[in-house]
């Protein structure tokens, strides 16, 4: 619903302040066309804001479920990632204990060739 404007009570408010009849009349005219003649009542703009307001809350509504679902898709990739990760961890773990263990193998065969040959240079 709109007000239909009243040109001749807007020429008659604006000689009221001074202005030539002429004056207002031109004022009143531009101010019609410049307003296609109607204005916007109070329940025009609330009926407005509430479509939207409505829109507003339907377009954040789709915004969420975007994000949910893109966090969603993150996470089970992150999952994915980190199981990856823990596996080359393990891995490389398991590699890191067997030369360990080759190494202390090593050095005890060493120490024991080191002890055998001062055994052998002492006793004789």
């Amino acid at each position: 619903m709109s007000v239909a404007f009243d040109t001749l009570k807007f020429v008659e408010k604006l000689e009221d302040g001074g202005f030539s009849h002429a004056q207002a009349k031109a004022a009143a005219e531009a101010f019609a066309d410049a307003t296609g003649e109607q204005l916007a009542t109070k329940a025009d703009l609330r009926e407005g804001l509430a479509a939207l307001k409505a829109d507003l809350r339907a377009e954040i509504g789709t915004v969420k479920a975007d994000l949910r679902a893109e966090i969603a898709s993150l996470k089970d990739e992150l999952r994915a990632e980190i199981a990856s990760v823990k596996a080359d961890l393990r891995a490389e773990i398991a590699s890191v204990k067997a030369d360990v263990l080759l190494l202390k193998w090593m050095m005890g065969f060493i120490l024991a060739f080191q002890v055998g040959i001062f055994a052998k240079l002492f006793m004789h």
